[in-house]
């Protein structure tokens, strides 16, 4: 009897070191599902790329947490992220109250402004007087899409696309009057042969805290705070240790960590 009970401890203290050493569940890293260059696209072999893909890479070390890239389109990346169909959005999206009723964020990791771009043929600014009358195009479900509502209230249409890529194209084919995204995004845009030929920056677009927030960050769960601290806790030591700024400087030739201005 005495040697039946050692063996079944014996295999109970087995099986439950067996569930201590147990692989943890991958995370996985939503990005919207629609290429968003310089953050994050797939290049020819469908690996995803970009600052932000490496940005988050370098946090899941930092963290050493199994991190796995999972595209889900932009409009439906809220409600994968509360069905857990993924756990963290890192995708460009800024903080906002709106978003703060359904979802909690990490810290910042980057912030830059918003701006309005159109044809090289036309002189007009980015203040609403300049674009009254005008068709602006938006990514849909975007803060980009609530701005120009909110601002714009004189343009002679707010139209919204699936991607920035649809708003740019209609805007290189004449098809619109401006386009309102991220500078970086649309910087992007512009420097391609297409934007080059076609279109130029207009300006940046007065601040509006409360619709374009103080920066992006990651999306997570409010019930994963465990999550979040280790996603918190990535990024201030990528940003102490220089990995953050090693990154960067492969895409930007400026801070990106940024001010007070936005992205999407």
């Amino acid at each position: 009897m005495k040697t039946v009970l050692k063996t079944l401890a014996a295999a109970l203290l087995l099986g439950v070191a067996a569930m201590g050493v147990a692989k943890a569940e991958p995370v996985k890293i939503g990005v919207a599902a629609e290429p968003y260059p310089p953050f994050a696209s797939p290049d020819a072999s469908g690996k995803w790329v970009g600052w932000e893909i490496e940005f988050i890479d370098a946090v899941c070390a930092e963290e050493k947490l199994d991190c796995v890239i999972t595209p889900v389109g932009w409009d439906g990346i809220i409600p994968a992220l509360t069905t857990k169909k993924i756990d963290v959005i890192a995708a460009s999206m800024s903080i906002t109250a709106e978003r703060k009723k359904t979802i909690d964020f990490s810290d910042k990791y980057y912030n830059t402004p918003t701006a309005i771009i159109g044809p090289k043929d036309q002189k007009f600014g980015p203040a609403p007087a300049d674009l009254k009358g005008k068709v602006i195009g938006v990514q849909v479900s975007t803060v980009h899409a609530d701005y120009a509502k909110k601002h714009f209230t004189e343009a002679a249409e707010i139209k919204e696309y699936q991607t920035q890529d649809e708003a740019n194209q209609d805007l290189a084919a004449g098809r619109i009057d401006a386009v309102q995204a991220d500078s970086i995004a649309l910087d992007a845009f512009l420097k391609s042969d297409q934007g080059k030929q076609c279109c130029d920056l207009k300006g940046m677009v007065a601040q509006d805290i409360e619709v374009l927030g103080p920066g992006v960050g990651a999306g997570i769960r409010k019930e994963d705070t465990e999550l979040k601290d280790k996603i918190n806790a990535g990024i201030k030591a990528i940003r102490a240790n220089g990995k953050y700024d090693e990154i960067s400087k492969k895409y930007f030739d400026f801070d990106i960590y940024g001010t007070d201005a936005q992205s999407n």
